[in-house]
């Protein structure tokens, strides 16, 4: 394990005892659960970033996407009929296809990432609104419409994205757990096990270093971008299944931001080529855990927005001067060898 995630593991294992040695309540199966349901949740989401963090890249977009793939997905199924396969394959369709027109604004248009991005964060969201007329909708159809939707599908398909896997009679895992565990083991084995994950190590590092030895560095950052999009996409169906009622204003605001912090609070430097799936993780669950003990600790909610900022904020300048303190070491050693 890294140094940095030991740092941010120290950090949730510090948060989550002292919430639970002010509050007993804390430690309550419901209130687990929630913790380890929304911390699954955000994961998702900001694995993605982090493969475009990686990169050296950014993607202000994610909050956007989730919002409309949840409200494309609970259109189709409830006002136009789709089938629910054909629902899941177009919305992550739809979610490559995102990410695949990101990339190719970057790498071919010579867009910087940043303006790609923000404005897709736009425009998404616009779609959303009026696709929809700004109306909510739920996910799970009511009736059946003309014989085109299977009800019980997609009621079994929502109680899959919405079970729990019992552990004890007061303990369950909600089952974004286990799509956050996949999620994370494929994402790992994928940056750490194979060739494109070392070429997106390697484009972070220096881009012209690893174009010069033949890496085909515009489609690396494709991928990337696609990556990211596709788990945005992910996150949106399964936030959508979770809050049975979307709302196209709201869901996915400022989403971008706690994933990209969680990707920089879990290791992944913004000037890319560094970073782990592990990390991540780890920091996604300390922002919601943080978000939690507010709650759980009766601490003003207008505070909130500030103390998140000031612990991730506290987070990477501790990272940043360990990062400064190893490398001024290195340097003396190498120093030490040439003499």
């Amino acid at each position: 394990m890294k140094k940095n995630t030991l740092g941010i593991f120290a950090l949730f294992v510090a948060i989550f005892l002292v919430t639970a040695i002010l509050n007993p309540d804390f430690l309550r199966g419901y209130n687990l659960q929630n913790i380890i349901k929304w911390s699954s949740l955000f994961a998702v989401i900001s694995i993605g970033v982090a493969f475009v963090i990686i990169t050296g890249g950014i993607d202000l977009s994610i909050g956007s996407v989730v919002g409309l793939v949840a409200v494309s997905m609970s259109y189709l199924l409830t006002i136009s009929g789709f089938s629910p396969t054909l629902t899941i394959a177009a919305m992550l369709c739809l979610s490559m296809l995102i990410g695949l027109v990101h990339g190719l604004l970057i790498t071919k248009a010579r867009i910087q990432p940043f303006v790609v991005t923000l404005c897709g964060l736009l425009i998404y969201r616009s779609i959303a609104r009026w696709l929809t007329d700004n109306q909510s909708l739920g996910p799970i159809p009511q009736k059946d419409h003309g014989g085109f939707v299977n009800k019980e599908f997609i009621e079994g398909l929502a109680s899959i994205f919405k079970g729990k896997i019992p552990i004890t009679e007061t303990f369950s895992l909600p089952s974004p757990f286990l799509f956050m565990v996949v999620i994370g083991v494929l994402a790992a084995i994928f940056l750490n096990r194979t060739i494109w994950g070392r070429y997106l190590l390697a484009l972070g590092n220096n881009e012209d270093a690893a174009r010069y030895s033949g890496i085909n560095t515009d489609a690396v950052k494709v991928v990337a971008y696609m990556i990211c999009s596709l788990l945005a996409g992910v996150g949106g169906m399964l936030f959508a299944f979770e809050l049975n009622a979307v709302q196209p204003a709201q869901i996915g605001n400022f989403y971008e931001l706690y994933a990209i912090a969680a990707a920089v609070l879990g290791g992944c430097s913004l000037r890319g080529g560094e970073g782990g799936i592990l990390g991540v993780i780890i920091a996604a669950s300390v922002i919601r855990l943080i978000y939690n003990a507010i709650s759980m600790l009766g601490i003003s909610t207008h505070l909130e927005f500030a103390i998140l900022g000031l612990v991730i904020l506290c987070g990477v300048i501790a990272d940043e001067s360990i990062k400064r303190v190893v490398a001024k070491r290195r340097t003396s050693q190498v120093n030490a060898a040439k003499k």
